[in-house]
């Protein structure tokens, strides 16, 4: 199908019933992400921020209730769920596409007046979304000589379905995802592994930046042909476009850190599970695992942005605390003189064979060798919850409630979840948004 036509023509009788299903649970799991990212100072930051730089109209703060202008709404919950390396992602685009699409999205939903969004329109525009991020992010990675950021592609989603939701003409459209394109942030990914503060992955710009670019293709500014899209050597990664669903082919995470680490984090607690290994008894840490991977090297990391793009240090909390979330990797947790040992002895190994499964798949062996001389070893582990081993909806829904619980009341989250869960039965989409946006004491 033709890009612009699949990005203003198709509906939700399109959808097959399990990529309704998937645009269910990615709506779920980005939105519980993104409340528990309020509790971050990377967050708090962004908000106010936008509150000053972007105020306007036409949408609101999650949890926060302040009117701001959409492209500020995505930039700012853009960077929130970012700010919680816990949020769905793709191995081939190899990021985020739901971290910029979902806010972007919600962002546009008309907040009163005779023109309502109906939910099932909210979760076309979220599958339009993906699909046309999703192809973005790997046609750049095929033809690009750097690998960039999720916001360098997940910017031509997001203007894909604000062009939707504008109804901008078929020119217009395609010069949104050029404008989109040219504009978003093509950020060194790699740069940021080696050296992690709160830029992140780049969705928050990627979603304002793409956000904007329709805004300003309505008023009929232009830009360059977007090369991902319509340049001769791409082609074979959209010809399917709206046959073979992308969408259906995201992860979810189990744990607030960056996906390279999971699967040696995976590893090292199911050896303590099994052997019933205390973290005392080890003398140390042998992990092999792939280039990417072997980046994550950061063993003492000062802020909670280098622990989630860090190996050792999570992978030490993990046995230390015996689980792995948002306060295993801020705050006192940090400085944890157990968690320091512990990260102090593991030795990272890059693996040629796991190498040659990456970007598909992401494995990785731990040995662990305790004091008392004994050695206990993984075999080779691949993380969990990707398209081949998919979590349930329970698991979903138990992870929503884990990440929302210190942000939201119990009582909220349900009414939450279950309007998010039946999405498509809602008339107008902003009685979701009413739910997201009430604020909250601080």
């Amino acid at each position: 199908m033709d890009v612009i036509n699949f990005i203003h023509k198709t509906t939700w009788k399109d959808l097959p019933q399990e990529i309704r299903h998937q645009a269910r649970r990615c709506l779920l799991d980005t939105i519980g992400t993104g409340i528990a990212g309020r509790s971050t100072f990377l967050s708090k930051t962004i908000y106010d921020f936008v509150a000053f730089a972007f105020g306007g109209r036409g949408a609101l703060l999650w949890l926060d209730g302040r009117e701001v202008s959409p492209p500020g709404s995505a930039l700012a919950h853009g960077m929130t769920i970012d700010a919680l390396d816990i949020h769905d992602g793709h191995p081939l685009a190899k990021g985020h596409a739901g971290a910029a699409i979902v806010p972007t999205v919600l962002g546009i939903i008309p907040l009163k007046g005779p023109v309502t969004i109906s939910g099932q329109e909210l979760l076309t525009s979220l599958v339009i979304g993906y699909e046309i991020a999703l192809r973005a992010g790997i046609a750049l990675h095929a033809t690009a000589c750097d690998y960039h950021a999720s916001g360098a592609w997940n910017a031509l989603g997001c203007a894909a379905v604000t062009a939707r939701r504008l109804g901008l003409n078929q020119d217009q459209t395609k010069q949104a995802l050029g404008i989109a394109e040219y504009q978003g942030p093509r950020s060194q990914m790699m740069r940021c592994i080696d050296y992690p503060t709160m830029i992140k992955d780049g969705s928050g710009w990627g979603a304002m930046a793409g956000t904007s670019a329709a805004y300003l293709a309505q008023s009929d500014f232009t830009g360059a042909p977007a090369v991902t899209v319509e340049s001769e050597n791409v082609k074979k990664i959209w010809y399917d476009l709206g046959q073979r669903w992308q969408i259906t082919r995201q992860y979810f995470k189990l744990h607030p850190v960056c996906r390279w680490a999971q699967p040696a984090i995976e590893a090292a607690l199911g050896l303590q599970k099994k052997f019933n290994i205390l973290f005392e008894q080890i003398k140390r840490i042998r992990v092999f695992t792939f280039h990417e991977a072997v980046r994550l090297s950061i063993r003492r990391p000062q802020t909670t942005e280098a622990a989630q793009y860090s190996l050792p240090f999570p992978l030490s909390a993990a046995l230390v605390y015996g689980r792995l979330g948002p306060r295993e990797l801020s705050g006192s947790t940090l400085s944890d003189e157990k968690v320091l040992r512990l990260s102090d002895c593991v030795e990272i190994i890059e693996a040629e064979r796991f190498n040659a499964y990456f970007p598909a798949r992401r494995l990785a062996q731990v040995k662990i060798e305790t004091y008392q001389g004994k050695i206990y070893a993984s075999g080779d582990v691949e993380t969990t919850w990707d398209a081949t081993t998919p979590p349930t909806d329970s698991e979903l829904k138990q992870k929503f409630y884990w990440l929302t619980k210190e942000q939201i009341s119990a009582d909220r989250a349900k009414k939450l979840e279950d309007t998010i869960w039946n999405c498509a039965d809602l008339e107008n989409s902003v009685d979701l948004l009413t739910l997201l946006t009430k604020p909250i004491a601080r």
